[in-house]
């Protein structure tokens, strides 16, 4: 009886670990995420963990978080007791175990729990600032942008207060921003359809601007995320010069100040942001223009998609 269940739990196990192969490589082939509910979730920023996870921020407020293998999304951040407004920017620090969000009515950089959800910190910015985005240097100082004010903060590790990294009329309409290096910080302009590098001094604050020639159009950049030194994946809106939402490959020289710009899926409806994990990037659209006088106004936005693209 003792050998019969012994090679009986070999077999279970062994037919168990199939079943969790067939799981994982099942999960690694999903290449698209229909989100039909809630019908306000309406994605701005997106970002993920090493293990395939996928947090999404809604501009209503809320953050809500898909694990692998799933198409589903669950509430992570509730709205109700954390003093969202609009939601912006959302990215996993995952070396802090921390989760970086720009709220914004008043604009605040606002930190939680990247495993529980659970609130940590809130640092607000001046009167007037749209937080948009975060990029984290090497060293845990954690950058966001203020679109509308043109410049960047910064807040340093162990910091208590925001402090004023950038300020040029080149980071008019700044969005995006990630790391190309740890002394260069790149930016681009929702508005002004740039591409923009920073230099960083040993205070972590700018002292040089650059607008980078690139090698065509952009359409409303918006989120951008690192895959290496000096590339990146960035999501685009689209607008007259580039109609429809685009994710692209960026590659920057930065000795000649030149970014060389690739498609890598185009065609979907507004795109305003993308991550990268396992060897995939993943873009959402945002459909904003089922939002309040937009011109889908009143009609049922869902299913919000996120797509998936096999990285070069």
């Amino acid at each position: 009886m003792k050998r019969f269940s012994s090679i009986w739990l070999r077999r279970a196990a062994a037919i168990s670990l199939c079943a969790l192969g067939v799981a994982l490589f099942a999960a690694d082939k999903i290449t698209e995420i229909s989100i039909g509910q809630p019908k306000d979730l309406f994605p701005e920023s997106i970002t993920s963990l090493k293990d395939g996870t996928i947090i999404l921020g809604s501009v209503p407020g809320g953050i809500y978080r898909i694990k692998p293998g799933e198409t589903e999304a669950k509430m992570f951040v509730a709205r109700e007791g954390n003093g969202f407004t609009t939601v912006l920017g959302v990215l996993a620090d995952e070396k802090a175990k921390t989760l970086w969000v720009c709220n914004t009515g008043p604009g605040a950089l606002k930190s939680f729990d990247l495993a529980t959800g659970n609130a940590k910190a809130t640092y607000p910015m001046p009167q007037g600032a749209v937080c948009n985005d975060i990029a984290v240097a090497d060293n845990g100082t954690a950058y966001a942008s203020d679109t509308s004010g043109a410049k960047l903060f910064m807040l340093k590790k162990g910091a208590t207060a925001l402090e004023q990294a950038a300020a040029d009329p080149l980071l008019a309409g700044v969005d995006g921003l990630a790391f190309g290096d740890k002394n260069t910080l790149y930016v681009n302009s929702v508005t002004a359809n740039k591409l923009i590098k920073l230099d960083l001094g040993p205070d972590g604050k700018s002292t040089k601007v650059t607008d980078l020639k690139l090698s065509g159009a952009l359409g409303a950049p918006d989120g951008i995320r690192a895959l290496g030194k000096h590339k990146f994946i960035q999501a685009e809106n689209g607008n007259a010069a580039r109609a429809g939402g685009r994710l692209a490959l960026i590659t920057i020289n930065p000795k000649a100040n030149t970014a060389t710009i690739t498609t890598l899926k185009e065609g979907m409806l507004a795109t305003p942001a993308t991550t990268a994990t396992k060897g995939m990037a993943w873009v959402v659209e945002g459909k904003q223009d089922y939002r309040g006088n937009g011109k889908n106004k009143g009609q049922d936005p869902t299913p919000f998609k996120l797509y998936a693209v096999k990285l070069p």
